[in-house]
């Protein structure tokens, strides 16, 4: 039993530590530690409660980086595109795989330019249970890899993982939506090593930059990614659908997929007899979309032949079926009519009325004033340009009076008859073709609606925080192409995540996934040093339900911290 001793030395108190015993029967002292003045014992419980305390701490980031590995693991993203290339470019001290695969992780999680991803990876907890060193990821080691990769076992590779997530997954591949987007681009005009990059019709509105094209085609389970095809951008969507449609189909053969189980749905984009011609040459189905302004004949059948599609995810909806000739082709066609989107429509036409109304005002009260100089072809041509909505032109009406610029007066009114004419005519109406006849009506909507999957898959890589597309710091075709695989690649672990999350009842979006995976991260209390390195213990973060349930369904508990 050990107790603290006072002893009184002229005149001051010290203390002992004894510890005593029983010996033969007897209570006997067996040791004595001197522990100094009260002073000296409360100076060295200061030094112990210092010694446990760590002298800094570091933050990681682990959930949401741990959780993409651990995808790339299960899909052996590193092994098949090592076995497919070679492995290694010589003085890399890391795979080619290895380098794609840090690409993939950092475009889903922190989408950054290479010269900067040694910096992020520092930032992360992935050195520890990669055994990648930051140092390793020097941004010319990206490029070496990239440029190690030949077109050719590029799709190779998309083909092997794709099959692989087909079958690791068991995704529904029988029924896909296509889509085609661009990218703008910050490649240089005089840059003649990259043809891919064109200007054309932006659709990001940045009329003033190259872009780069992308085709996508996706499954309706989960908005997984399956076939890519990049393209320059100065080429309309319609003319790259026969390539799309081509790589579609070969990869489908190549896995052992018979196409004739395949429904492809599009927009009216990519519509044109050619276009379904070579779909029917390919033996793939579809559901299209056309323009019902250009079947006046169809907007003119009365409402009563009209009937509410069964389902209640289709309230009010109406439809219609016949059969007519569409782009060279005998086609069903499906009408349909949505109380939600008439709404819609028409609150957009009262905006655009609106705004027409503005400008005509301006322009009424300019020429009023008597201060123009135009002469009338001149005013006349910026009324038409104020009207040039289609919709607009087809219900507004204005009259110019007067014979010189100092009596031009300007009126206008809105055709009330015309208006709702309009409005009964077209509102709320779209017209679908397919060449599904044992499909119901309901069948051929559910899967058009699927388009929204491709919509959603380009968005998410516009996503400036997840699985961006862009800072894209490439300057060749080759590279823009390695880029692109990296990025498609990206978006299909990000959305196989979103599935594997839904169907474990966590029904989030890619952002909303990640943010929670983010949020598990990894603290690093470091201790000051007794000889040697600095001792460092590793721990996570406080985690809530969500995160815990996340982390075991994407197996983090193998790159948890023991230490």
């Amino acid at each position: 039993m050990s107790s603290l001793y006072p002893k009184k030395v002229n005149g001051k108190t010290y203390w002992y530590l004894r510890t005593m015993a029983r010996v033969d029967g007897k209570p006997k002292m067996i040791s004595e530690r001197y522990l100094g003045s009260a002073a000296d014992v409360a100076a060295a419980f200061d030094a112990g409660d210092t010694a446990v305390m760590p002298q800094r701490t570091r933050h990681l980031a682990f959930g949401d980086v741990a959780a993409v590995w651990s995808m790339c693991q299960r899909l052996n993203v590193i092994g098949v595109i090592d076995e497919i290339t070679g492995g290694r470019v010589a003085g890399a001290p890391c795979s080619i795989g290895t380098y794609l695969a840090v690409a993939v992780c950092n475009r889903i999680t922190a989408p950054c330019s290479k010269a900067r991803i040694a910096d992020w990876w520092a930032q992360t907890a992935a050195d520890r249970f990669t055994k990648i060193r930051a140092t390793d990821l020097d941004h010319r080691r990206f490029w070496d890899a990239m440029h190690a990769v030949t077109p050719g076992q590029l799709e190779q590779i998309s083909q092997t993982i794709t099959a692989a997530m087909i079958t690791d997954f068991g995704l529904d591949t029988t029924a896909l939506a296509l889509d085609m987007t661009n990218f703008a681009t910050y490649i240089a005009s005089v840059n003649t090593k990259a043809p891919i990059a064109q200007r054309g019709k932006a659709k990001q509105k940045r009329t003033d930059l190259r872009l780069v094209g992308l085709g996508l085609v996706i499954t309706r389970d989960g908005g997984i990614p399956l076939t890519w095809h990049a393209y320059p951008g100065n080429k309309p969507d319609v003319t790259q659908f026969p390539a799309m449609i081509d790589t579609l189909t070969a990869r489908y053969r190549a896995l052992g997929t018979d196409t004739g189980t395949i429904t492809v749905v599009f927009d009216a984009g990519q519509n044109s007899a050619a276009n379904f011609a070579h779909l029917t040459g390919a033996g793939l189905h579809y559901v299209g979309s056309t323009p019902p302004s250009d079947h006046p004949d169809l907007l003119d059948l009365p409402a009563s032949r009209r009937r509410p599609v069964p389902g209640d995810r289709f309230a009010g909806l109406t439809a219609l079926h016949t059969r007519k000739q569409v782009y060279g082709l005998d086609q069903r066609v499906i009408l349909t009519h949505s109380p939600t989107l008439h709404d819609a429509q028409d609150r957009g036409l009262m905006q655009t009325l609106a705004a027409a109304g503005r400008k005509l005002d301006e322009l009424a009260a300019t020429l009023a004033r008597g201060h123009s100089r135009r002469d009338r072809n001149q005013v006349e041509a910026a009324i038409t340009h104020i009207c040039s909505d289609t919709w607009v032109a087809q219900i507004l009406t204005w009259q110019l009076d007067g014979d010189t610029p100092a009596e031009f007066r300007l009126t206008w009114a809105v055709d009330t008859d015309a208006r709702n004419k309009l409005t009964q005519r077209i509102f709320g109406k779209r017209i679908l073709i397919t060449d599904r006849q044992d499909w119901t009506i309901a069948e051929v909507i559910d899967g058009y609606r699927s388009q929204s999957d491709a919509e959603f898959g380009f968005r998410q890589l516009k996503d400036p925080h997840e699985v961006s597309f862009s800072p894209m710091h490439h300057f060749t075709d080759h590279t823009i192409t390695v880029h692109t695989f990296t990025c498609v690649l990206a978006l299909q672990i990000a959305h196989l995540m979103r599935r594997e999350a839904d169907t474990h009842g966590h029904h989030l979006s890619v952002r909303q996934l990640l943010a929670a995976l983010a949020g598990i991260e990894e603290t690093v209390l470091i201790y000051p040093s007794t000889g040697g390195r600095p001792k460092a213990r590793r721990m996570l973060t406080e985690t809530t339900t969500t995160q815990n349930e996340l982390a075991h369904i994407f197996d983090l508990d193998r790159y948890t911290p023991t230490t």
